[in-house]
């Protein structure tokens, strides 16, 4: 079996309402360029990653003359093809090869007759519990979604949350606004869903002392973990030694070189682990046998998935033996998908693995080329800004929050 080509699509998926984050917002939709490996043997598999756009699909098609020829079982020669260490710093191919793995392993499933996670050692579990990622929200003047700002919105989305798709964690994005108003936000969920656990992520815009100061607040709630709320490596270690609540991160360990800065500093409780920001599927399942060996807690991190990417994050936390907490997903904010049969479904507040080989999902080529003219339509997005707050740009620790009277 012989990879004969590798083709790129963008494509714009539509959201429910728009998403703000401490850097800025998705602006209504998620941009993705889906990854397809053709074989000699007639097969397709496919991959996904972040962002789009001619750039992005030329990056993937420029792989084609490494890569035309390779059996797509090779996975370790794929690897150091695309990503070894002097190319990577002149081309950062993290993503790009991530993508064209997880497309290999797809069609060597195909081929085989067995699941992506069968190539890493087998599932040890056979559905994934997630956690309901909660944002505020700006309104959605199409569908009346959205617009979720005080506390009592974002509990009362979190029950509509949990009523859809039966959600026990629940992940709080916080940093947007100030971390006094994030802790009353946060303190409402807990009292509003008795016996469930929560994470609150500011996504690394307070200082250290911010931070411990929060933590202090919220000591008393169900917490899984307190996930990046300050930056870096030292100043997370800062805050572990002087806090109860076990840290996450998955800003400052996406490599193994920081992977080992902090098992040696013990720096960080809990690493989430991305299929396309470590590498591919392959590199974070590695990571993850890292983790367990020093016991460190992991679980899956998302970065706006389709159902590409979501298969893939599946088999990882099929196969990961220490994935002690639920995942995330941004996966029930999409409206809709470009697998076969639709998005797939939450039961339970969890997912079942696919079944079939490969990564088990198909992509549904009508979709694919509808939601590809949708790109063509609406563009891409800029992440870090926020396209009702002109001028505005975070800065690290954020010193000037917005005004909460500014929704």
């Amino acid at each position: 079996m012989k990879i004969v080509d590798i083709k790129a699509t963008t494509i714009a998926l539509p959201l429910e309402a728009p998403l703000r984050h401490a850097a800025g917002a998705h602006w209504g939709r998620f941009v993705r360029t889906m990854v397809e490996v053709v074989t000699d043997e007639g097969l397709s598999g496919w991959g996904e990653l972040g962002g789009g756009g001619e750039a992005a699909e030329n990056s993937v098609r420029s792989l084609l003359p490494y890569l035309k020829g390779h059996d797509p079982l090779q996975l370790e020669q794929l690897r150091w093809k695309i990503m070894n260490p002097v190319a990577s710093l002149y081309n950062s191919r993290m993503q790009v090869h991530a993508a064209i793995e997880m497309a290999c392993m797809d069609v060597a499933g195909k081929a085989l007759g067995i699941r992506a996670c069968d190539l890493i050692g087998g599932a040890l579990r056979e559905s994934i519990p997630f956690a309901s990622y909660l944002f505020y929200r700006y309104a959605n003047a199409e569908n009346g979604f959205g617009n979720e700002f005080s506390a009592d919105e974002i509990v009362a989305e979190a029950k509509r949350q949990k009523q859809i798709n039966g959600f026990k964690t629940h992940k709080l994005k916080g940093g947007v606004f100030s971390p006094d108003h994030d802790v009353e936000v946060f303190s409402a969920l807990a009292d509003a869903l008795p016996g469930d656990s929560f994470r609150l992520d500011p996504n690394s815009v307070w200082s250290v002392e911010d931070s411990i100061r929060v933590a202090g607040q919220i000591a008393h709630i169900r917490n899984d973990y307190f996930e990046d709320p300050c930056f870096g490596l030292e100043g997370m270690r800062r805050l572990r030694d002087r806090i109860s609540i076990p840290t996450a991160t998955n800003t400052v360990v996406v490599n193994f070189e920081q992977l080992a800065t902090c098992v040696r500093l013990e720096a960080v409780d809990v690493i989430l682990l991305d299929t396309t920001f470590w590498g591919g599927l392959r590199q974070a399942y590695r990571a993850g046998q890292i983790l367990e060996t020093f016991q460190f807690g992991t679980s899956v991190h998302s970065s706006g998935e389709a159902g590409i990417q979501l298969a893939s994050m599946l088999h990882l936390g099929a196969a990961l033996p220490n994935m002690s907490f639920a995942a995330d997903a941004h996966y029930h904010h999409l409206l809709d998908d470009i697998i076969v049969g639709g998005k797939m479904k939450y039961v339970d507040g969890e997912i079942a693995l696919p079944q079939g080989p490969g990564l088990g999902v198909e992509v549904d080529r009508d979709k694919l080329a509808h939601y590809a003219g949708h790109f063509r339509d609406v563009g891409g997005y800029t992440y870090d800004r926020d396209p009702h707050r002109p001028g505005w740009y975070s800065i690290q620790p954020e010193s000037r929050y917005a005004d909460p009277a500014q929704r």
